[in-house]
């Protein structure tokens, strides 16, 4: 939970509706992994596919998150789709960033967190696994043509801006409205 909300939070916000709706527009379904079969779904990815453990790191945690693979943002504008997400520790959850400071692919992290933990002996098993969970039959996340992502890019990346626009303008019509208003009963 944010302890202090900014333009930002509201068009990211506005950015992962947007990539949930067409998730589920590919999907040809809701994947509200809160209740009914997106939680039912949910479940099975956690505790089948990855047997209740980190798709990265192994580990087995009672509070597994989930884990965009494909980043559920405007930069990677990944879907909200079964086939896109894995179960996660928290610590792995925050994933590590490159030298140019941008966020790395999920395969990379990973590779990141084997290394770390010094288990690159099981990092082809990890990968392999996350891989055949994107690609099976049951979750297959969708494969999009160049132009499909190109309109992705192009859609998140105005949301993001006309919210945060917008957002921008509501505050400067509230400070001309108490201003107006305050002159208004002060004379």
């Amino acid at each position: 939970m944010a302890i202090h909300n900014t333009s930002f939070d509201a068009a990211n916000t506005a950015v992962r509706a947007f990539l949930t709706e067409i998730g589920e527009y590919y999907l040809k379904r809701s994947f509200n992994v809160g209740s009914g079969v997106g939680k039912q779904n949910w479940l099975r990815i956690r505790d089948e596919i990855f047997d209740g453990k980190c798709a990265y790191c192994g580990k087995g945690d009672s509070k597994l998150q989930i884990e965009h693979l494909i980043m559920f943002n405007k930069e990677e504008y990944g879907l909200h789709h079964p086939g896109n997400i894995v179960p996660v520790c928290h610590p792995c959850n925050k994933r590590s960033k490159n030298l140019e400071k941008k966020y790395k692919a999920w395969q990379d992290h990973l590779l990141f967190i084997c290394e770390s933990n010094n288990e690159m002996d099981i990092f082809q098993e990890r990968l392999r696994k996350i891989k055949n969970h994107i690609c099976s039959e049951e979750f297959k996340y969708p494969i999009l043509s160049p132009e499909e992502n190109n309109a992705l890019r192009i859609i998140t990346n105005n949301l993001y801006e006309s919210v945060k626009s917008e957002f921008v303008k509501a505050v400067k019509l509230f400070e001309d409205l108490t201003d107006a208003y305050t002159r208004k009963g002060n004379l």
